[in-house]
């Protein structure tokens, strides 16, 4: 059963996203495991336009998005940034921070009116406070080459007319964070969101930053300005997020499965309380300055223990990250890898293979049956970043699905 969650609510929840957040790898002999068995649907859409000039941010919140209606299994949600013309556009003109996509239920006669007092969140499985990263689906710069497939005979289940409360519908909602980082002076500091390159000082509600934030979400908000080279001449541009869903409508062959999404900032000890506290991102400290050690073995290690309240068996398993990631591992109790997710660089300055930007991140589709994780079992969250240089407003989010069986010969499609 889902989260949900009243938005009285969601006005909170949503303005606690914008300032707080946001296995081994298959072998290539099990690839054919994860090649779709039936014809799905699939469907292609944009989100409103938003426009960008150089140094421009835009965070938007887009409710009442186009998305498949009927008891379905989402299969896939792709996303990336394109422009009026249809052509993607590279990571080092727009800086795609982060995607995500919420599920929530609005009153059949509120309808186009969102009415946030009257919306009713409904969160994924994830153990993040107040549906904080309760979003069902989010990328950032790695949209274009980390896999969302859900092995068959999964699927992500929504639009269940059980679990829509009575006179409510389903809806789903859209927030897109990007930068413009066309002629800037450090287009790494502008996609870290260091603040003095935004020239900021107080957050978008006007509270006093604290003396020793340098940098992450609360300095790159909605109509912000990263700094420009002096004399830099760019045209603003119109922009939407392309995103393709994949999905297949419900039958009682397909099995559900629970999405987790954890983070390396976590707080909660598992000592007295139940309580999580997701923190979202976090700073890296340059450490091998002025020494001879290598750039391979600047690194810098973040982990926390986080508590699954419902195992089961894992399907599919991915790491988030940002430039200097250096990989991530979910472990289980006892030592065990559960799965580990590694960024892809790109090397060239096409969109989908920027140099120096994350494009992809390894994913995880364990054989069946292989990784199982038992109910209330405490897991260990690793985050690697390179600290050659210091990195500000860095994230490590581990995503994983898990299922509560495995297919039998009746779930095969």
């Amino acid at each position: 059963m889902k989260r949900v969650h009243r938005f009285g609510g969601w006005s909170v929840c949503v303005a606690i996203l914008v300032l707080v957040l946001s296995c081994t790898s298959i072998p290539s002999s099990n690839s054919l495991r994860i090649k779709k068995q039936i014809k799905t649907k699939s469907g292609v859409f944009l989100s409103q336009k938003f426009e960008l000039g150089p140094g421009s941010v835009i965070n938007r919140f887009y409710y009442d998005i186009d998305f498949p209606r009927g008891h379905i299994a989402v299969k896939s949600f792709n996303a990336e940034v394109v422009d009026e013309a249809g052509n993607p556009i590279p990571l080092h003109e727009t800086y795609l921070h982060h995607w995500v996509v919420y599920r929530y239920y609005q009153p059949k006669d509120e309808y186009q009116k969102h009415n946030i007092s009257k919306l009713i969140i409904a969160g994924n499985n994830g153990i993040c406070q107040d549906d904080i990263l309760g979003q069902y689906y989010g990328l950032g710069s790695e949209t274009r080459k980390t896999p969302t497939f859900v092995p068959d005979p999964y699927g992500v289940e929504v639009g269940n007319p059980a679990e829509i409360p009575d006179g409510y519908e389903e809806r789903w909602l859209l927030n897109v964070h990007a930068i413009d980082t066309r002629g800037a002076v450090d287009g790494l500091g502008c996609t870290e969101c260091r603040c003095d390159l935004y020239n900021v000082s107080k957050d978008e509600y006007g509270r006093p930053l604290r003396p020793d934030y340098r940098g992450g979400l609360l300095c790159c908000y909605d109509q912000t300005h990263c700094k420009v080279r002096k004399g830099f001449q760019g045209v603003k541009r119109s922009l939407y997020l392309k995103y393709t869903v994949e999905w297949i409508d419900w039958t009682d062959s397909i099995l559900p499965v629970k999405i987790y999404i954890f983070d390396v900032t976590d707080t909660w000890n598992g000592l007295n309380s139940a309580k999580h506290n997701c923190k979202i991102e976090y700073e890296v400290v340059e450490s091998c300055k002025g020494t001879s050690v290598t750039r391979d073995r600047c690194i810098d290690t973040k982990s926390t223990r986080v508590r699954i309240p419902k195992g089961g068996y894992v399907v599919y398993g991915a790491a988030h990250q940002h430039t200097g990631g250096a990989g991530s591992t979910l472990y289980g109790e006892d030592g065990r890898v559960i799965c580990s997710s590694n960024p892809i660089y790109g090397k060239g300055k096409e969109a989908g293979n920027e140099a120096g930007y994350i494009v992809g991140m390894s994913t995880c589709y364990p054989q069946p049956g292989s990784i199982k994780i038992v109910d209330g079992e405490t897991l260990v969250l690793e985050s690697k970043y390179s600290s050659s240089q210091a990195h500000t407003g860095v994230m490590g989010l581990f995503y994983i699905l898990v299922a509560d069986q495995l297919p039998n010969s009746s779930n095969i499609f």
